[in-house]
């Protein structure tokens, strides 16, 4: 397998990704999809986005957070802490798994560049919420290869496709 740098996130019919930092809905399909891909690989966030999971890493896969903050610390080891794009590059260089870039909004704008792939939830269905996906982003560049639907059921309230993209 070659190693790439994925985009992975879901976002509602508004593009909303956030609601105080966490998720505005629960969809425990979309949460085993992303644990079934992302599981084995690194994880990409920004601190607001890890403080926001409780400053919990997510098991069987490492975590890398970018933050301008230098006084910034974690102390598990599971956790990396990186204070700038080219340090975080530099380090992917040097490994042999995927980087998924989980979030937020800041980090996905900061490496959609590198991005390879993109593997984004469109939740059929409106949320509250405060963080929306980057308006900016340019997905003239990209082609979507894949669409799978799941319909909603008992444990999850919301009709959901999963898409994937690549760059063109």
């Amino acid at each position: 397998m070659t190693k790439k740098i994925v985009g992975i996130w879901a976002q509602d019919e508004q593009g909303l990704i956030g609601k105080n930092q966490v998720l505005p809905w629960s969809l425990p399909a979309e949460l085993q999809h992303f644990k079934e891909t992302t599981i084995g690989h690194n994880l990409l966030m920004g601190r607001i986005t890890f403080d926001g999971m409780g400053k919990r890493a997510l098991p069987k896969r490492l975590s890398l957070i970018l933050t301008r903050d230098s006084s910034y610390q974690v102390e598990n080891d599971r956790v990396l802490v990186f204070h700038s794009v080219q340090d975080i590059l530099d380090w992917y260089e040097k490994q042999d798994k995927n980087l998924y870039v989980i979030g937020g909004k800041q980090i996905v704008s900061v490496f959609e560049p590198y991005l390879d792939e993109i593997i984004k939830t469109d939740i059929h269905a409106s949320y509250d919420g405060d963080t929306y996906f980057p308006e900016s982003f340019d997905w003239s560049v990209w082609l979507q290869v894949a669409s799978d639907f799941h319909p909603k059921d008992v444990e999850n309230p919301a009709d959901f496709t999963i898409r994937t993209f690549v760059r063109k």
